[in-house]
């Protein structure tokens, strides 16, 4: 499970090829990803904003960056943690997510970015 900590934050995710969602015959390939942000630090945060990098082994890569994640900034206090589930769809079977969080420390409003840590997206044929 890929892992990634920035300033008390960490990050892990998993993800997995979501077949019943898929058409191969289309060229869609839906990938679905979980992630975890947990605030391993002594102050409360605030997720701001996401930004995210999508690697596709048969199209240009997608940069995609927006507000919160799934419609929520969620504020994450010391020793918590908040989860969400998204997905993606490639064109192929192979390709690499990765990316970053605004972040907001609410005690001065500072604002830093956290990383996301890199993940793949396989499909299981490709993977054996």
């Amino acid at each position: 499970m890929p892992t990634a900590v920035t300033e008390g934050i960490r990050i892990t995710v998993q993800s997995a090829f979501e077949e019943a969602h898929s058409d191969l015959r289309a060229g869609r390939y839906l990938f679905s990803y979980r992630i975890t942000i947990s605030n391993t630090g002594r102050d409360t945060v605030q997720l701001l904003r996401r930004h995210w990098t999508i690697h596709d082994s048969l199209a240009p890569v997608r940069e995609v960056e927006g507000p919160g994640v799934v419609g929520e900034t969620p504020v994450i206090a010391p020793g918590t943690s908040y989860t969400y589930a998204s997905a993606c769809d490639l064109r192929s079977g192979l390709g690499r997510m990765e990316g970053s969080y605004l972040m907001r420390r609410t005690a001065d409003d500072r604002r830093f970015r956290v990383r996301v840590p890199a993940f793949d997206l396989v499909h299981p044929v490709i993977d054996n």
